[in-house]
Formats: structure tokens, sequence, C-alpha cells
């Protein structure tokens, strides 16, 4: 296949990669995005294997068989709340494939193949090493606190900022070295195992809070890597999408930040999601008398004089699998006359947009599903509000409470309707780990059950009455 053919093909492959993002970008238009994105990988992967032949197709062809084995497995059995840690997993795999891909490019271009060890190709075979180590053991770090295998909460220790500080400074001289000296190929798994180290200690300090910033942070890294793994593989295609990757994951992380009012540096260093203390005041306090339990049948009640229903997902109902309930509440409600939509909070769930997958998978219409700032002017006007699962994304103390680790947090003014329900199993804290002042709030009812059982209940009831 001639030089021409293989870039016009990469160029194609490069414009269907950006209508997909594109189409990323809306709920209407996801799939066909994602369907745009596949094609432009078929043609990109097809197009390569045509223009290199460094394996038989046999090797490729059995990888092939192998992975998508393992891949369709890891799908079938992740559910929906596992989401977020299949995509850390997924973001730790790009980041150690780019780490095995330039190791061996480095070993073969110095001591097999005919290419010229260029500044060029020793700098990008660093830059992989030492980016993608990180976004491997940081993944796996990412994925372990979302899967509980280790404490959520932030892991500090007297030091840590100094110890990071020294690795980083470690890794970059480990990464000249290999730029300068590529021969001492020890120098590259060295910078690959401090790199690792680092990965590692830059993610245990982050709570369960932040975990959206840091998968879609984790992302960036990881397309970064593969952006550097094109530049040791001469390869434009590798490039152009490890470019896109990277940009729309740090152009994700900050408006993750933005929804959180909070700097990216806050979120690396800040260690939010340890659990409370000091001046704060306590949940007893808060809560201590005021607390208002409502049966299903009280909240049929309620809803029966209502006009306008807003439901605000969390992840509380992804882990509950509610969605499927919701979608019969909505109808049943629809069917009285009732209007219902979605406000679903940036940050709601662990993953950007765990909400709207949800959501979708249950077949709520796309334009039910408002933005944070479409639903809040619509909160005064709202007869109830129903939150299944949600707790920082609606603590008023980010508005009230300037010491509060949530201060200055954009949130869902759910607190502005006529009456809230909150369905929780407890009154424990979100992942900041702080008490919310609106369960003891005049017009918030409280409604302890699991999120499915919850919502079945209440449609029961509803039929009943």
């Amino acid at each position: 296949m001639s030089g021409a053919l293989i870039n016009l093909a990469y160029l194609v492959a490069s414009v269907l990669f950006i209508l997909g993002l594109k189409g990323l970008g809306h709920p209407r238009t996801a799939v066909r995005g994602n369907a745009w994105s596949a094609v432009g990988m078929l043609i990109a992967v097809v197009a390569t294997l045509l223009d290199r032949q460094i394996l038989g197709f046999g090797w490729i062809l059995a990888g092939l068989v192998i992975g998508s084995a393992l891949g369709a497995a890891l799908a079938v059995r992740t559910p929906m709340t596992g989401m977020p840690q299949m995509v850390a997993l997924l973001n730790g795999f790009g980041g150690g494939a780019s780490v095995l891909v330039a190791g061996a490019a480095l070993i073969e271009a110095v001591g097999i193949a005919e290419r010229p060890v260029t500044l060029t190709l020793t700098v990008a075979t660093g830059l992989s090493g030492l980016i993608g180590a990180v976004t491997l053991l940081g993944s796996l770090v990412a994925w372990a606190k979302l899967e509980e295998r280790i404490p959520g909460n932030p892991v500090l220790f007297r030091g840590q900022h100094a110890l990071n500080a020294a690795l980083a400074l470690a890794a970059l001289a480990l990464c000249a070295g290999v730029a300068m000296r590529p021969e001492l190929q020890s120098l590259y798994w060295a910078l690959v195992l401090v790199s690792s180290a680092l990965g590692v200690l830059l993610v245990i300090p982050i709570g369960g809070a932040d975990m959206p910033v840091v998968i879609s942070l984790l992302n960036s890294y990881s397309g970064m890597a593969a952006c550097a793994t094109g530049f040791v593989l001469n390869n434009t295609m590798l490039i152009i999408a490890g470019a896109l990757v990277g940009a729309s994951g740090i152009i994700l992380t900050q408006i993750m930040c933005k929804a959180m009012n909070r700097s990216l540096t806050n979120v690396l260093f800040g260690g939010m999601g340890a659990v409370a203390s000091g001046p704060g005041a306590s949940a007893d306090e808060v809560y201590a008398g005021r607390i208002k339990s409502a049966s299903p049948d009280e909240i049929a009640m309620v809803l029966e004089l209502a006009r306008k229903v807003m439901i605000v997902p969390g992840y509380g109902l992804a882990v509950s699998q509610a969605q499927h309930s919701v979608r019969d509440l909505t109808k049943l409600l629809e069917s009285r006359g009732v209007q219902v939509d979605f406000a679903i909070h940036p940050v709601a769930g662990r993953m950007p947009g765990h909400m709207n997958v949800l959501l979708a998978e249950a077949d709520i219409p796309y334009d039910k599903l408002l933005t944070m700032e479409e639903a809040n002017p619509l909160f005064e006007q709202t007869d109830v509000a129903i939150v299944i699962g949600a707790n920082d994304v609606v603590n008023p103390a980010a508005r009230t409470d300037p010491q509060s680790p949530l201060a200055g947090m954009p949130i869902l003014d759910v607190d502005k309707a006529r009456t809230v329900v909150m369905v929780k199993r407890s009154l424990s804290p979100g992942f900041a780990g702080v008490p919310n002042p609106l369960f003891a709030a005049d017009n918030c009812l409280m409604y302890f059950a699991d999120g499915k059982k919850a919502v079945v209940d209440l449609i029961t009831a509803m039929k009943e009455s």
C-alpha cells in the first residue's frame, strides 16, 4: 500500500475521530459519535497493518483474539456501577502499552534495526516511559479505591509532597539520561520504576470525592503517552489520536474542576475526601431532633398534589440499579399529568457522565436530562425534588459554610423546591465526609431505603392510593 494512500487513510480516520468527539459531547448524538470513532479506529488499524508488517499476521490475529476475549469478558461481567473502575483500568492498560511498546522500540533501535537513533526517538521514548508508567500505576490505584480494595479516603503522611517532588525530579533526570544515553537501556527501566512509584503516590492522597477528576486526568495522561509513542514509532495516526485524547481529557478535567469550584492543584494536593474534623458542626448538632422520616404512603400523598417533579440521581441510584424503576416512576407520574425532569450535576457519580449513561440505559428521553445550569432556575417552581443517592452535590453548606470542604462548589439548588424527598439508606455523609443540613431542613422528608426498593415501594403506594 503506497504512502499516499496510507496518509489519506490516516486523514480520514483523524476526521472521524474529531467528528466522534464532537458527537460524544451530547447524549443525543453520543451513539453516532461512538460509531464514527470506531470506524475511524478500524481504518487506522487496517492501514497500519497494511503499511508495516513488523510481525506476521498470525501473531497479530492471536493478540486480537486473546485481547478481544479478555475485553468482552471484562465488559460483560462489569455492572454499570463498575464502569468508572473499568474506565480507570482501560486508562491504565493504555499507559502500560505505551511503556512496553516504547521500551521494545528502544531495544530494537539500539541493538537490532538500522533506523538511526535520533534525539526525537530517545526523548519520545523517555516521555512514553514516564507518562505511561504514571498512568498505569495511578490508574490501578484509582481502580482499587473505586473497587474498595484499598481505603477510598486520602492516604496522607508527613513529607509526602517533598517525596513526590523528589521522585518527579528523579524521573525527569532519568528521562534526560534515556535521551542522551539510549544504549544504557537500564536507565529506561529505572525510569519506569521511579515513574510507577510516582503514579502510586500521586493518586493515594486523592479522596473519593475527586475520583471523576482523577479518571479524566488519567485519561488525558494515557493519550499523551500514546502521542509520545507515536513519535517513537514514527506513526502519524498514533500521534494524532493520542493528541486528541490528551487534549480532550485536559479539557474535560478543567470542566470537572470548574464544576467543583476547585483548581487542579487543589484536587491533586488538597486531600479532599477525608472524614471532616476540626471546627465544623458535627452530624448530631446538625440533625438532632430535626429529621423528618417519611413512608412510601406519605410521599405518594405529596406526589398526588404535585405538578412539577425534578429527580436528582446520584451514585446511590447506580449502586442500587434503580434506573429502570425510576423510568417506571417517571411514566406513572407523567400518566397523571405531572411534568418530570432530571437534574444532572457534572460530578454526580464516580466518573464524568455517569448518570447520563445510567439513565440512557433505562431509555429516559435525552430532553429530560437537564444540566445544572438548566435545572437550577427551575427548582423554585418545582413542587417535589426527589434526590436518589446524591449527597455532596445537593449540600447547601457549599453556599453557606465557608469552612466546609465543599465551600464554593456549585450545587443543585434542590433546597429551593417546595418539598424535597431524600432517598438514602442512612444519614451517612457523602465522599466529602461532612453532614448535609438539607436533611434537617423544614421542607425535607427523609425516605430511608435502598434506592431501587424505595422507588418500587413508592410506585406501589401511588397505584394503591
